[in-house]
């Protein structure tokens, strides 16, 4: 191979590799994806992530290996009483806007954890959207936060 095509194909490879920016090209940006540690026999845990998409689009579906199914929920207050309930139709993410996915409000479930949620490991999560292809994050699992520290929070 000549020197010239040698260099042609080596600035052809690094034009097609993905670059730190590629996710930021993306359609849906994913950020700060999480999931919370739960006890041995939980039914079910939590995720969270904040989401940014570039047009409107909305997240339909969440799915991972580390679980039965997964789904997407919100919380609201009721008669002084926080109620959870599914987002059946997903969640709505307008554009430009970042939507944060957070304990106490809009979240991820994984429902039938296939091992427990133990801090310092991770959970596989693919999110689907109407529009933008699906997107893969590795979730770190974090410690619960201290008892108390999210008083009001339901149980699932």
């Amino acid at each position: 191979m000549t020197p010239r095509r040698l260099l042609l194909a080596g600035l052809a490879l690094v034009a097609i590799a993905p670059s730190p920016g590629f996710a930021a090209s993306s359609p849906v940006e994913v950020r700060d994806a999480w999931c919370r540690a739960a006890p041995v026999g939980a039914l079910a845990g939590g995720c969270f992530v904040t989401l940014t998409a570039r047009a409107d689009d909305r997240l339909v579906a969440v799915e991972t290996p580390a679980a039965d199914h997964g789904e997407i929920h919100t919380m609201s207050m009721t008669d002084g009483v926080m109620r959870m309930r599914r987002l059946i139709d997903g969640l709505d993410l307008p554009a430009g806007k970042a939507v944060a996915l957070r304990p106490g409000a809009e979240h991820l479930m994984i429902i039938g954890p296939k091992a427990p949620l133990a801090a310092g490991g991770t959970v596989r999560l693919t999110l689907r959207f109407a529009k933008a292809p699906p997107a893969v994050v590795t979730a770190p699992v974090r410690s619960a936060p201290t008892p108390g520290a999210m008083s009001g929070m339901g149980h699932h």
